[in-house]
């Protein structure tokens, strides 16, 4: 008896390590599973042959998705007509809904007979909260990283599971593990600073002169700081250009070996988004901020319903209001103020404690401790079917 098809549809990095994570448990549950999609290294490794660069769909806001819509509506066509072509039992995309949904809603017109499955439920608790009942149109069962997130999918009328999160399953680098990256990479007992500006192009443009002179700044005080920069395989040239003089981390480098760099840093500095619970899992302290086109700032400052965009503070604060972990936003990311709330971090003083304490309190409800995440989704899919 033949196994089931599966077409996924991924669209930036943390979506791939998603997919990655997802295809393994698949296998191990149904092992005459077959692939077909578009994903980047991590599913690839797993076995996908994707038809392109996933590197073309990472765009995130109004005024950056403009210049390239004609591209990314042409990469629209040919995902769904590869996703119909390939007649899968399942359709299973994997967050960037921008792109994705819309491959879901293509297929379900031109198939309506495949199931579909989306990855990562889009929060319709922070914004647009519509966007639930059109999902329903065309999408049958969700995956869900957040725990409050199923009655908002299920009122909406799709099934939904909490599967939890899949940072939650990353146990934290053993203390030789830690000793060695140092150690392999010359750094010895210098305090380290790791700098994560994004993964879509958009994003390292407008992070990385800020973050790069924070680092400055702080090293003016600091002089054995070091900073090490892991580095996605959209942006490679771009960080590396924007970051001269750091430690790269290049983008086929292992999972294992960044949650070691990670955990060796004194403190990070992130955009914000799934780095930040990378963060809490290896137990590092940091301090987010994000920065966007104006329009998409303008636009989004009159939709949202919720005054953090941190995983971390929305793990552990959904319910008590708390924010462990500094947030700085458009006007507010300045070398100045990120400075400021890094410092502390860096130099080991009682913030750098209490928000490592709250970061494992945020895992805990995001699922550590339980069922690894990819598992549960693997089986969420397969009793859907």
């Amino acid at each position: 008896m033949s196994g089931p098809r599966v077409f996924l549809v991924a669209g930036e990095p943390s979506g791939d390590r998603l997919g990655g994570a997802l295809m393994r448990a698949l296998r191990a549950e149904a092992p005459e599973v077959t692939f077909g999609g578009i994903g980047g290294l991590t599913m690839t490794a797993e076995g996908l042959e994707p038809p392109f660069d996933i590197a073309e769909l990472a765009v995130m806001g109004y005024a950056e998705i403009l210049p390239r819509l004609f591209g990314l509506m042409r990469r629209l066509r040919e995902v769904t007509e590869a996703a119909v072509a390939f007649r899968p039992d399942v359709l299973i995309t994997i967050d960037s809904p921008g792109f994705s949904l819309r491959v879901a809603k293509r297929v379900r017109a031109a198939a309506p007979t495949v199931r579909t499955v989306h990855y990562v439920a889009p929060s319709v608790w922070a914004w647009r909260p519509g966007r639930a009942a059109e999902m329903a149109r065309y999408i049958d069962h969700v995956l869900a990283l957040l725990p409050f997130e199923p009655p908002y999918m299920e009122a909406a009328g799709m099934t939904c599971d909490f599967v939890g999160h899949p940072v939650a399953e990353r146990p934290p680098p053993t203390g030789e593990a830690i000793a060695a990256f140092r150690q392999d990479h010359g750094i010895g007992d210098r305090p380290l600073l790791l700098i994560a500006p994004g993964s879509r192009q958009g994003e390292v443009k407008r992070h990385s002169a800020i973050f790069a002179e924070t680092f400055a700044r702080l090293k003016a005080d600091r002089p054995r700081l070091t900073a090490v920069v892991p580095v996605a395989e959209t942006v490679a040239k771009q960080v590396a250009d924007a970051f001269p003089g750091a430690l790269l981390l290049e983008p086929g480098v292992g999972e294992a070996e960044r949650m070691a760099a990670a955990a060796a840093a004194d403190a990070a500095l992130v955009k914000s988004g799934t780095i930040t619970l990378e963060m809490a899992a290896a137990g590092t302290p940091q301090v987010a901020a994000y920065r966007t086109a104006w329009l998409s700032a303008f636009i989004a400052r009159r939709l949202l319903k919720i005054d953090t965009a941190n995983l971390v503070n929305l793990a552990v604060g959904w319910d008590s209001g708390a924010r462990p972990v500094p947030e700085f936003y458009q006007e507010d990311c300045t070398p100045e103020a990120l400075t400021a709330a890094l410092a502390p971090l860096v130099d080991g003083a009682p913030a750098r404690a209490a928000q490592v304490a709250a970061a494992q309190e945020a895992l805990q409800r995001l699922g550590r401790g339980a069922e690894p995440p990819s598992r549960r989704a693997a089986r969420s899919v397969l009793a859907h079917l």
